[in-house]
């Protein structure tokens, strides 16, 4: 994904509710008091004027929980079910990974194999980047919504297929670090896996799956969609508000492996189910799934195959969450107690389900967790004084990489992350503590040996992020005629430009509208569209720009004489 194309849509849903009753529960073994804290979770959403979730909670290999909330296209007026077919974006990955080791079982191909004895056409980028790499995101290779939005497809509304993906993948001439070294989110990756089991199996990414998990397992409502026309009955339409009310947001790709799975959150736990029964893969196919191979260095990470292994409150955690477009979802299991939440959502980003998931857990496995003063359930947000977040503000440069940059700002007395013009709440915990939004990520502020702010970002569980606040700048107005001009780079095909206007910088780029770059430090600019880094020559002449986003680094454009 380009940068900021989820976290830009999310947006706080506000007014009154009108509640009415959601669909029948056909399985409830819960107790009626945790039945109505569950409904209560979604108590917004219960309504037929806005998008909504289906959750189905699984507990020792049989649902006993499941309900659906709010409606699954707002033009016709059809309400969601437990069993709406949802388009589920990354939890997809999951099922790519599982289809390679089904053909790694068939010796159809080895884990160490090197993606080029598949996919012949697959740059030398003078190093082996194997298919391991691809399932741990541990290639280095540059995510392909980053680069596609980089190179003028609009996201969900151009037509986006695997020719697109590959066309771009084979032009590449630099990774974003060496194979093995780092763990860094790639979509790319799993587009390629889908690509290799074609062709090691002789049939497509849909066919495969269909045949060889969903039948199976009684998945009678999955399948990956590698046609965007296609019509799927019942189909839930994803949405995200706008100030002119919900706003249709669906997906526009015919491109499989890293996304694009139809399912229902029934059939994600009959898939689930099957970690404890290894009807599909055999006795060895949880532990091959949930195996991790250690970076270079010897450091570990928490991507399996498709899955992300971690904790919540002490108990141990397997899942993956998604979002494209107008639609999020999560997966979550607890393995030891057997248990597991399936929560899909169309509301874009004002519905987080990777919350919900953990909210429903903190209600179902009360008294069984061991930490129990991480609970969120009950977590309540303060109002901070304005003398707490007075020094907050500013420019916040990635330590490790200084690849990525921050701006918190004060918005309506109130701290935020801004991104471009939608400024993203700070809620906080207490003074230095908050959470993004409605994302379950923790934002920590300390103070450093310099008096400036540090902030590690990250998801419990996961690598964090540390950011350095930096001291004001603001450049000299003579200097900025010497970044005019068209930039061209041989990875992509639009030539970008920047031009002054106005006393400020603009970047131009196909398709997408001007943008005034901020000046952050010298050569440092930040952007809707990612960090800019100008490069000079001997002479100090500006002659190469370097464009960085959160999934692809260094992107280079010579400046034309």
């Amino acid at each position: 994904m380009f940068k900021y194309r989820l976290i830009s849509k999310i947006l706080m849903i506000a007014g009154s509710m009108t509640l009415f009753a959601g669909t029948a529960v056909n399985a409830q073994d819960v107790a009626a008091e945790q039945s109505m804290k569950i409904d209560a979770l979604f108590a917004n959403w219960n309504r037929t004027d806005s998008p909504g979730c289906a959750i189905s909670v699984m507990r020792d290999g049989r649902i006993i929980y499941k309900h659906a909330y709010g409606m699954a296209n707002l033009d016709h007026d059809v309400i969601l079910t437990t069993d709406t077919p949802f388009h589920v974006a990354s939890v997809s990955k999951q099922f790519t990974a599982a289809a390679i080791v089904l053909l790694e079982q068939d010796r159809k191909l080895s884990f160490d194999d090197d993606v080029r004895k598949h996919i012949q056409e697959f740059p030398d980028f003078g190093a082996k980047i194997t298919i391991r790499h691809l399932l741990h995101h541990t290639s280095g290779l540059r995510d392909q919504w980053d680069l596609l939005g980089l190179a003028g497809w609009r996201y969900s509304l151009d037509l986006i297929t695997n020719e697109d993906v590959m066309s771009l993948v084979t032009r590449q001439k630099e990774l974003n670090f060496a194979p093995g070294s780092e763990y860094l989110y790639s979509n790319t990756g799993y587009t390629l896996l889908g690509e290799i089991v074609k062709r090691a199996s002789g049939k497509s990414l849909r066919e495969f799956t269909t045949e060889r998990i969903f039948v199976p397992l009684g998945m009678k409502n999955t399948h990956f969609r590698d046609d965007h026309a296609e019509v799927i009955k019942r189909q839930a339409y994803g949405y995200v508000m706008s100030e002119k009310g919900w706003r249709l947001s669906v997906t526009n790709f015919d491109t499989v492996g890293a996304t694009s799975l139809i399912t229902t959150v029934e059939d994600l736990l009959l898939w689930d189910e099957n970690f404890y029964t290894g009807k599909v893969g055999g006795p060895h196919f949880t532990e091959t799934m949930l195996h991790h191979d250690p970076l270079t260095n010897g450091e570990s990470i928490p991507y399996a195959f498709g899955l992300i292994t971690g904790k919540y409150r002490g108990l141990d955690t397997v899942g993956h969450s998604g979002g494209d477009a107008g639609y999020r979802s999560d997966l979550l299991r607890f393995p030891t107690q057997h248990l597991s939440v399936a929560c899909l959502c169309n509301g874009g980003g004002a519905i987080g389900p990777g919350t919900i998931t953990q909210k429903v857990a903190d209600i179902l496995l009360a008294g069984e967790f061991k930490d129990k003063a991480e609970a969120k359930v009950d977590a309540q947000f303060i109002t901070l004084t304005a003398e707490q977040m007075s020094l907050k503000p500013g420019y916040y440069i990635e330590k490790e990489k200084g690849n990525e940059i921050w701006h918190v700002v004060m918005k309506d007395n109130h701290l935020g992350v801004a991104f471009g013009d939608f400024v993203m709440p700070l809620r906080a915990y207490s003074a230095d503590k908050f959470q993004l939004g409605e994302y379950p990520v923790e934002v920590n502020f300390t103070v450093g040996l310099n008096g400036m702010f540090e902030v590690k970002v990250g998801t419990p569980g996961e690598k964090i992020t540390s950011y350095e606040q930096t001291a004001a700048y603001e450049m000299p107005d003579a200097q900025r005629k010497q970044f005019v001009g068209e930039y061209r780079s041989t990875e992509i095909d639009p030539v970008y430009r920047i031009d002054e206007e106005n006393g400020k910088l603009v970047l131009k780029r196909l398709k997408y509208e001007p943008e005034a770059l901020e000046a952050v430090a010298p050569d440092l600019f930040r952007a809707m569209v990612g960090t800019i880094r100008f490069e000079r020559n001997e002479k100090n002449i500006v002659r190469e720009m370097l464009l960085t986003t959160s999934r692809v680094r260094n992107l280079r454009f010579a400046k034309q004489p």
